[in-house]
């Protein structure tokens, strides 16, 4: 164990030792293998422990309050306890050429059977079809964090519904699930022969890691975690029949998008960008993404595109303008249309009601509606 701080592995343990897990006793100490301490010149604690892939989500929970039971040591400002999971040894990573059922084998799997099950739960039988009942998957993807990707995809999944369509929910961004709290699902959701049955919100169903971990709990997890745990979302989930599973990515070009590409065909894509070049130059990278994964990109949302004073009626080009727009004609795909910069559009998020349901006559709600109607008409015309 690396460590540089003036504490025993015994001290440490003995104190994580007294935070629990009420229903299983289970304790950081006791599932937990202490791998590093250090102490910065400010006091500052950061303890990492290696655990068992299955237990991580559990042992997140902890993590709070065991940090607050450390920073009673003396002379520490600060602690930070970092959960790590390793691939037992001789257990080679997936490949891209391994079949569904390969890559879905649990993790306690014998050596060499590869595959991360980091939610837990038995692999689905060989030969079990992805989504057997899903006619068309998008994708709803940004360039980077905090373009309002997330209510993008919330507004246009319910927007879908809206439009008659049988509409699913899923939530990919694994290191900030935040669809169950824009979607008001409360709880966690009910599971019927070992498959997870989706929640039913504003007329269509939805699966959010959020609604199975603690909402307090960091999601510290590897390239291959990611993507096993897109995999269960996937596979492990009772998602019936849909005409359409929406599906939010986290920010950027990554393991996640990687992931759900090769494990199902994609029938689209859809950007959200801001106006600014900044957030443009992003969006370019995405759009490029996608064509390189031979994934069709259905369009471009500016967002955040006015804002629109809600006393005077004025807009505001808070971020400029009609940059979205100008990028879409530029890379030769669709413009969906500008989302405006709204109070409504940030408490709905919060409330737990889609724009689309609380305020469909809002600039922001006819927006959306527009966007949802463009995309309902693309898919239609896919399928015939």
């Amino acid at each position: 164990m690396a460590q540089n701080a003036p504490f025993s592995s015994d001290t440490l343990m003995d104190l994580l030792r007294t935070v629990q897990d009420p229903q299983t006793g289970l304790s950081l100490a006791s599932a937990g293998r202490l791998e590093s301490c250090t102490v910065d010149d400010g006091g500052r604690l950061t303890l990492t422990l290696g655990v068992a892939r299955e237990q991580a989500p559990a042992l997140s929970a902890l993590c709070d309050a065991a940090a607050q039971k450390l920073q009673t040591l003396p002379n520490i400002t600060k602690a930070t306890i970092i959960l790590t999971a390793h691939r037992p040894a001789g257990a080679p990573e997936p490949t891209a050429g391994q079949t569904a059922s390969a890559a879905a084998r649990p993790a306690s799997a014998p050596a060499g059977a590869g595959g991360h099950r980091p939610l837990g739960g038995p692999a689905p039988a060989p030969g079990t079809p992805v989504l057997p009942g899903v006619k068309t998957i998008i994708a709803v993807a940004s360039g980077k964090g905090g373009v309002g990707k997330s209510t993008t995809a919330v507004n246009l999944a319910v927007g879908l519904g809206m439009e008659g369509l049988r509409t699913g929910l899923l939530d990919a961004d694994i290191h900030g699930p935040s669809l169950h709290r824009m979607m008001g699902a409360k709880g966690k959701p009910d599971v019927v022969e070992g498959r997870l049955q989706p929640m039913q919100a504003w007329g269509i169903c939805a699966v959010s890691l959020g609604m199975l971990v603690d909402e307090k709990a960091a999601m510290i997890w590897r390239g291959p975690m990611v993507m096993g745990a897109i995999n269960q979302l996937l596979s492990d989930v009772d998602w019936g029949e849909l005409d359409v599973l929406v599906v939010d990515l986290p920010p950027g070009t990554g393991d996640a998008h990687l992931s759900l590409t090769q494990k199902v065909p994609l029938g689209g894509a859809v950007i959200v960008s801001t106006p600014q070049d900044i957030a443009l130059i992003d969006a370019r990278r995405g759009v490029t993404m996608f064509e390189k994964l031979h994934v069709p990109v259905l369009g471009l949302v500016e967002n955040m595109s006015y804002f629109c004073c809600p006393n005077c009626g004025h807009n505001t080009e808070l971020f400029g303008h009609g940059g979205a727009r100008r990028e879409a004609e530029a890379m030769g795909v669709p413009f969906l249309g500008e989302v405006p910069l709204l109070a409504d559009i940030r408490a709905s998020g919060d409330s737990g009601v889609p724009l689309v349901i609380g305020a469909p006559n809002s600039e922001g709600g006819k927006a959306y509606r527009a966007i949802a109607h463009t995309v309902a008409t693309a898919i239609q015309a896919s399928a015939h």
